[in-house]
């Protein structure tokens, strides 16, 4: 079956991160996979996680930095970064703010993302 999807919901966030889910829970009600254009200022960042889910994060603009077992990786324009369930990250910007798109599979939800 072929759906349009007539355009994202913006998800309010603390902190000045913009989202516009296009494919999810809240906006077409999919489970299985959710994709999200995010625009976050200089400095942003968000409590650590644990998801449930894979993420492929693709960054258009600025610097994504996320923080991990292992470190700290940057993730610039032209990136992408792939996350894998049951692994703890934390998600920031670096100076200029960052802009990217968030592939979740399953689709994200709160609960699933496990935030500390």
């Amino acid at each position: 079956m072929v759906r349009k999807i007539e355009g994202p919901s913006r998800i309010q966030v603390p902190g000045g991160k913009l989202i516009e889910e296009h494919i999810g829970h809240v906006n077409s009600g999919d489970e299985v996979i959710s994709i999200a254009h995010m625009v976050a200022p200089p400095g942003w960042s968000e409590p650590a996680q644990m998801p449930l889910f894979t993420e492929y994060t693709v960054v258009l603009r600025g610097t994504v930095l996320v923080e991990h077992s292992d470190g700290v990786t940057e993730v610039s324009a032209g990136q992408t970064l792939v996350t894998e369930p049951g692994e703890k990250v934390r998600y920031s910007t670096g100076v200029e703010g960052a802009e990217y798109i968030a592939v979740c599979i399953p689709a994200f939800t709160v609960e699933t993302a496990n935030r500390a």
